[in-house]
């Protein structure tokens, strides 16, 4: 898989995010065993409260065969602890069956606590960060100040 390709595409989706005084614009996207994009979501898509995790893996019926053998793009860190919803990214990824991870920047201490990356892996997740692409990820939440 060309991991560098799928994350740079979820990092450009999170500038398709509505501009947010209180939360990330974060894109992600869902890519089979066999290289297919499965799904691809951005914050606040259709619900200001909505996750680019939580929009992409809404778009999958549940028990999808290829959510096992997939891997989720995202440019943030999956999260860990959440205000708005009852369940976080990060469990929603390991409720869908998906097994690896690729992010591009650890969430930083802004609103929440992170943890996501932590959740992940204990619960047998692999979690790939590639660091460098973290720069690609921020520039569309500049205007937070988080670093």
């Amino acid at each position: 898989m060309d991991d560098r390709r799928w994350l740079t595409l979820a990092c450009e989706l999170a500038r398709l995010c509505p501009p947010s005084g209180t939360a990330f614009s974060v894109g992600a996207v869902v890519v089979s065993a066999d290289g297919e994009e499965i799904a691809r979501g951005h914050s606040r898509e259709a619900d200001p409260h909505d996750h680019a995790e939580e929009a992409a893996l809404a778009k999958i019926a549940p028990g999808d065969p290829r959510l096992p053998g997939a891997t989720i793009y995202s440019s943030l860190e999956p999260c860990g602890e959440r205000r708005s919803r009852q369940k976080t990214c990060a469990r929603l990824i390991v409720e869908s069956g998906i097994r690896r991870v690729v992010m591009a920047w650890r969430e930083p201490v802004h609103f929440v606590e992170g943890q996501g990356a932590e959740v992940l892996a204990e619960a047998g997740i692999a979690v790939v960060e590639l660091a460098d692409l973290a720069s690609l990820a921020r520039e569309p939440n500049a205007h937070l100040g988080a670093s």
